[in-house]
């Protein structure tokens, strides 16, 4: 019966894998990150992040460790991921034209920055507010 929980639980991590490769690769996310931040010569290291960074998250997810930092630490840390989804957001917004297929088929053309101070304004108080409210920080 382990074995083919091993077995199951070793093929279900593959795939979704092999989807999250897939997403960044086919859609070239990576690309259009180093071409928007205009620092080609610091793809190898975006690549490595990415990998390291699912790596240490799928880790830090199924173990039961657990570090006592301190709050200034786990500032910087919660700002370096919240850099990373938004980045990450952005390349696939820009891959997918996602924001002008959006308004032209809104019709709002000319609220293209009250669309944009909008998204950002919900994404920093939502963060802010999860932060805040459902994360327990023991000193």
């Amino acid at each position: 019966m382990v074995f083919i929980q091993v077995f199951v639980g070793f093929g279900s991590g593959l795939m979704v894998g092999s989807g999250y490769v897939a997403f960044l690769t086919v859609l070239g996310i990576i690309p259009r990150l180093v071409q928007l931040s205009k620092s080609y010569t610091y793809l190898h290291y975006y690549q490595w992040c990415v990998i390291l960074g699912a790596l240490l998250g799928t880790f830090l997810t199924f173990t039961t460790i657990t570090f006592r930092i301190p709050l200034v630490i786990t500032a910087i840390w919660g700002l370096f991921q919240g850099v990373f989804v938004g980045m990450l957001a952005a390349g696939l917004t820009e891959a997918l034209n996602v924001f002008p297929i959006l308004m032209k088929r809104l019709g709002i053309d000319k609220e293209l920055l009250w669309l944009l101070m909008a998204i950002v304004l919900g994404k920093v108080i939502g963060s802010t507010l999860q932060w805040v409210i459902f994360v327990d920080y023991m000193p």
